[in-house]
Order: structure tokens, then C-alpha cells, then sequence
């Protein structure tokens, strides 16, 4: 039996797919946070004693007896406008769904119905989840649930998936519907086709007329409103966002976050576990290698990386709080202001946001945007945003050469909103487009943020940076001990300088000259960051491990390899580069052109190589009064960049409309 979950944006179909499935996909208090169909089997205690066909509920989880549960993504209409639409039109109307439960907003009544009459004229059995009841509550207003369920013609439960109220009953019903292929008896006369939707909302509005009763005037001035008038104005809400992501930060990394992080890596990771482990395996007998491997390898790299766990922790338990509040939502309002001017609208904003977690499903998150320019120009800037794996890199540097600073972590995210800004006009002058997509949003009602959704949140984040340290991160932490320990004849060395990963690291250098990086050091650690941006943490621990000292500690073992303002460059490089290679995967799929990923990969390369550059140079002459190393080699690149930036629009000054036709 397949069930699907359609409805509005926003209306709890997540949530909702989570809590009857026990998954832990991304929820977000504003539309568009589903961009592709999750599925997954309904648990078991939604089943038992349920009528499945000729099965025995819930005994088995083979053959008919088995549920699966689509998750659709948001739609407005069954006549898409933008590609995720298409997606759940596709699916509803050519996979034949045994029945679909049709979530709606119980706060947006009128506008949710008019989707739901649609799917009711698809020949599916339909039970909706009148969703959101605790809000629609405390607003004082009320839905003759039995009126409407008659007038409709199919079953109403009413539900508040984030507390899993109904969805006992809401399953029954829509297992009960599907084994007995229940119809809508729904009839509008006329309204078949979609030429007459206005007639079909003078009805829809004719039934919420009838059955919503509100405390209200929809016209009367809210309290959401009179805070929107603060929160989302073109004077203070930019600095107010600012204030709100500092104190975010302020907390969780600077405060609680970094006091739990430094007891990991200087205590825990840095001394008594690695003390604990050699002294057990010293008592075993085991072989000095094996041993360095076990605890400079992995113990070294892993922990290094598992270190700033709880930092990442609780800056995600306070973001999903600010996600669930509804503020969000007026983030994209906001910055749909000044993404106007870089050829984007405020619906960029949402895979950037969703990008701060992970910059797959950031990426991925791209496809809501409607123009086909403004989504692959979103798609190549997303990344720039800083992710959850760049977090501990940020956190170390931060650490050893600003500790106790409170501006290192928003000073980052605001170079990164610069580079955004410049890098959209940049594209824009290059591909010669205007934005000409509109931007309309739902913003939901502010509430008090749940704690049990922030916890979740929080938790997922945590398992899947844990699940990376001790599989991708951990078998590179190996190859990259193996690489220092060993010379290319497979004998160890005394000298790292003559090991694999130093001749690798050689090979490389070269490159970074221009940047004033100097050494295969700083070459190896930014070469495995690009398979894992956590690696660069763990390569430095292990490259370091000898020292005997914990890497995070303040003026510290690297402040002998970097000066103040080479880590600040040295971040800009490992934050601007292109990201991991899963990341650049899901660029590949979405921007969908090899032609258009190469431009992608390479202008991210070029950014954060130039930034990387400038930063070093000027930095050095500014502070320190003297030339960085490379400086010659970088005037030399940075004439190159200059040149071919300006050919690029040049050319394209004197070829309109090569960008709109590139794509077809």
C-alpha cells in the first residue's frame, strides 16, 4: 500500500512524514524546504489491528502487507510552476497512490482547499490532516470539522503533527480508505479544467465562508504584523539579523559551546585518552606502528574533529529554535532587497540557510527558485555559505589566533554574505541577465519555537557529524598517518620532510606560493579538504601530533606555521574553494550540464583562490609592514584574474542573450 503526503508549503507534511515513519528529514518553518519525494515504511504501531487488504495488520513487513509513505514536496496547484511542483503533480497523477492524505493549514483554510479540490478530482481516495489545530486555537478562531468533512465529501482529522495529536486516527482512516478505494463524493459543476480556477475559488471561498468561524477580521493588524513591521523593515531588520546571529554565535561558540569544545580537545582528546590508549596498548605488547597508527592516526585526527562536537551542537539547537520561531521566513523577505541588485530574489536565501547545515540539500534546495538563470547562479553561490563541516576549521583558527573573540565567527559569515553579493554581480556582468521572477512568500505566524523539533535537529546534526568522523574522516586520517610515516619504497621515515604525503604535498605547493602559504604542510592539509572539509583539522593533528601539544591550544604549534593573518587566508581558501566531493556531486545533478559545472568549479576555484590571495598580501603589508612571501607571483596572478574577468565581460557585452540560449 503507497500513501502520499501532499499539501501547501508549510503545512506540516515533513513533520508530519517524520513522526509516522520515525525518519529525521530537514523541516523548516517556510515553504520550500522539500524539493524532492523522501519515502519511507509507515511503523508498525500505525498498523496494527488495521484492516490491510486480506493481511493480518501489522504482522509482517512483506508483500501487500507492507506501507510505504511518500513525503511530496509543496504544491500550490496540480498545474506546476516551479520543478518540485512537477514532482508531486507527477507522482500523484501517473504512480497512483492508493490514497492520499491531503495536509492542510488549518491558519490558511481558503487557500489550502483550492489544491485540495484538485486532488479530490483525481479518481484517489483523499483524507485530509487539518493540521496546525494549536495554532489555529490560540488565534480563537474554529472549523466546523463535521460541515466540512460532509460538504467535502471525505474524512477530516484533525492533527498537530509536531506533537503526533490525531495521526493514530489519521492513518486508520487513511488505511481504511485505501482497502475500501473510497471516492470523494466532491462535485464541482464547471470547474474541470483550469481555465475556470476563479470559479473555483469563489466556491472555495463560498465554503470557508460557511465553516471557518474567525475571532477576527482577517484585515485587523496582528501581532505578527506590528513585529514585522520591526523585524522585516528596510532600516532595521539587517542590523537586527546581525545582532540575532551574533548572539547565536556568541553562545555557542565563544560561550558554552567553546567551553565544552576545549575541554575535548585539550583534556579528553589531548591528553587522557591518547595517555590511556598507549598505556593499554603498551600492556598488550602491540607493535610501536600499529600503535602510532591507532593513536596519532586515528585517535589524533578523529578526535580533533569529534572535539568541536559540541560547539556544532548547540549552534544548530539554537538555529533550529530561530528556524521554528518563523523568523526565517522574514530572513528571505529581507534579503530579497539587496539580492534584487545581484540578479537573485529573497527565495535564494532558503537553499543558503538550509546550506549552513550541509551544503548538499542547500544545494539541492536551489531548484525552488523558478528562473533557470537565478537557480544556477544560486547553486554555484550556496556553498560559499559556511557549513557545518567547515565549523571546526573556523573554530581552530578562531581558537588558536583569536581566543576569546567574539566578532571571528560573524565576521566570517558576513565575508561570506560579501562574497555572495560580489560573486552575483560578478555573474551578472559576465552572463549579461536581469532577474525578472517574482517573489512571494508565506509568512507563517510567529510562535514559541518547539524544543523537542530543536533537539531533533540538533541530534541529526550531531549523528552525521559523528557518522563522517568515524567513516570518511577516519579512513583518511589512516592514509594520511600511512602517507607521513612512509616513504615511497615503503620504509618508515624519521623525517616527514622525505615521507608520501610530503613529496604530494611538493607537488601542490607550488600553487599556493602566490597565496604566501610556503611549506607541503599547509599543501597536504588543504588537499584533503576537498574530499572532507573536517579533513583539514584532522591532517593538522596528525601532521602535528609529534608536538605533544593539543593543535586548538591558543599560540600553540600552528601559530609556528601560521602568522594571524594567514589564518585568516588560509580560512578564505578552505571556505571559498569548491566543497567536498559529495557537495560538488549535487552540483553536478542540479545545475544539470557538465559545460555549466566546469564554470562552477572553476569560479569557485578562482574565488577563493584570489580572496585567499588578496587577504595574505595586503593583510601582511597593512599590519606587519612588510611583503609576504609569493608577492611578486601574486601581482602576476592577480593581472591574469584582472584580464581574463575582463574579457569575459567584455565579451559578453557584445553578445546579448548568449546566457538566456546557453541553457537550451
Amino acid at each position: 500500500m503507497k500513501i502520499a503526503l501532499a499539501g501547501n508549503p508549510n503545512s506540516g507534511k515533513t513533520t508530519l512524514f517524520n513522526e509516522i515513519t520515525g525518519k529525521t528529514e530537514y523541516v523548516g518553518n517556510w515553504p520550500g524546504v522539500t524539493v524532492e519525494k523522501k519515502e519511507a515504511n509507515l511503523k508498525r504501531k500505525f498498523k496494527v489491528g488495521m484492516n490491510l487488504g486480506n493481511q493480518k495488520g501489522g504482522q509482517s513487513e512483506s508483500g501487500k502487507n507492507r506501507v510505504r509513505v511518500v513525503d511530496l514536496p509543496g504544491a500550490y496547484s496540480i498545474s506546476p510552476y516551479t520543478s518540485e511542483e512537477s514532482i508531486t503533480r507527477d507522482f500523484v497523477t501517473g504512480e497512483s497512490p492508493d490514497v492520499i492524505v491531503n495536509i492542510i493549514d488549518a491558519t490558511s483554510l481558503e487557500r489550502s482547499l483550492f489544491f485540495t479540490t484538485q486532488l479530490m478530482e483525481l479518481g484517489i481516495p483523499v483524507v485530509i490532516a487539518l493540521n496546525k489545530q494549536d495554532i489555529l486555537k490560540k488565534s480563537g478562531n474554529a472549523i466546523d470539522v463535521k460541515g466540512l468533512s460532509k460538504e467535502l465529501g471525505c474524512e477530516i482529522v484533525e492533527t498537530v503533527a509536531n506533537d503526533s495529536k490525531g495521526l493514530d486516527e489519521l492513518m486508520g482512516k487513511a488505511i481504511d480508505a485505501a482497502s475500501k478505494k473510497t471516492q470523494s463524493s466532491l462535485e464541482f459543476e464547471g470547474l474541470g479544467s483550469p481555465e475556470e480556477d476563479k470559479l473555483r475559488q469563489q466556491k472555495i471561498k463560498q465554503i470557508t465562508i460557511k465553516y471557518l468561524k474567525r475571532a477576527k477580521s482577517p484585515s485587523e493588524i496582528t501581532t505578527s504584523d506590528k513585529i514585522d513591521r520591526v523585524l522585516a523593515s528596510s532600516l532595521w531588520g539587517l542590523p537586527i539579523f546581525g545582532l540575532i546571529m551574533w548572539a547565536i554565535y556568541s553562545f555557542s561558540i565563544n560561550g558554552l559551546g567553546g567551553s565544552l569544545s576545549d575541554y575535548l580537545n585539550e583534556s579528553l582528546f589531548g591528553e587522557t585518552i591518547p595517555n590511556a590508549a598507549n598505556a593499554f596498548l603498551e600492556g598488550l605488547g602491540v607493535h610501536p606502528l600499529l600503535q602510532s597508527l591507532i593513536v596519532d592516526g586515528a585517535i589524533a585526527g578523529v578526535g580533533a574533529v569529534i572535539g568541536f562536537l559540541p560547539l556544532i551542537m548547540l549552534l544548530f539547537f539554537c538555529l533550529a529554535l530561530l528556524e521554528d520561531s518563523g523568523y526565517m521566513a522574514r530572513v528571505a523577505v529581507i534579503m530579497d532587497r539587496y539580492f534584487k541588485k545581484i540578479g537573485l530574489s529573497g527565495k535564494s536565501i532558503i537553499p543558503m540557510v538550509v546550506g549552513s547545515g550541509c551544503s548538499i540539500p542547500g544545494v539541492m534546495a536551489a531548484r525552488t527558485v523558478e528562473d533557470e538563470n537565478e537557480r544556477k547562479i544560486t547553486t554555484m553561490l550556496t556553498p560559499f555559505v559556511p557549513c557545518g563541516a567547515k565549523l571546526p576549521v573556523i573554530a581552530l583558527f578562531a581558537g588558536v589566533f583569536f581566543p576569546g573573540a567574539t566578532w571571528v565567527f560573524p565576521a566570517i559569515y558576513v565575508m561570506a554574505g560579501v562574497m555572495i553579493v560580489l560573486g552575483g554581480l560578478l555573474l551578472k556582468k559576465i552572463f549579461k541577465f536581469e532577474s525578472k521572477s517574482s517573489f512571494i512568500i508565506e509568512l507563517p505566524s510567529y510562535k514559541a519555537p518547539s524544543l523537542k523539533h530543536a533537539v531533533k535537529q540538533m541530534m541529526n546534526q550531531a549523528k552525521a557529524f559523528i557518522v563522517k568522523a568515524s567513516t570518511i574522516i577516519l579512513v583518511m586520517n589512516t592514509l594520511v598517518w600511512f602517507m607521513q610515516t612512509y616513504s615511497w619504497n615503503i620504509q618508515v621515515v624519521e623525517d616527514p620532510g622525505a615521507s608520501i604525503l610530503a613529496s604530494v604535498g611538493g607537488i601542490i605547493a607550488p600553487l599556493l606560493i602566490p597565496l604566501g602559504f610556503v611549506g607541503w604542510q599547509m599543501a597536504a592539509a588543504a588537499l584533503t579538504g576537498f574530499i572532507a572539509k573536517e579533513n583539514v583539522v584532522a591532517t593538522l593533528a596528525i601532521m602535528l601530533v609529534a608536538s605533544e601539544e593539543a593543535i586548538s591550544a591558543p599560540g600553540g604549534v600552528l601559530s609556528e606555521m601560521f602568522t594571524p593573518v594567514m589564518a585568516i587566508s588560509f580560512l578564505m581558501f578552505n571556505l571559498f574553494t569548491p566543497p567536498c566531493f559529495a557537495a560538488l556531486g549535487a552540483i553536478k545533478s542540479e545545475i544539470g550540464s557538465n559545460k555549466w559545472f566546469g564554470r562552477a568549479v572553476l569560479f569557485q576555484l578562482a574565488v577563493g583562490y584570489t580572496v585567499a590571495m588578496v587577504v595574505n598580501q595586503l593583510g601582511t603589508i597593512i599590519l606587519y609592514g612588510e611583503l609576504a612571501n609569493g608577492f611578486v607571483a601574486s601581482l602576476v596572478v592577480l593581472v591574469i584574474v584582472v584580464g581574463v574577468v575582463t574579457y569575459l565581460i567584455k565579451r559578453k557585452d557584445k553578445s546579448v542573450g548568449v546566457y538566456a540560449h546557453a541553457t537550451k
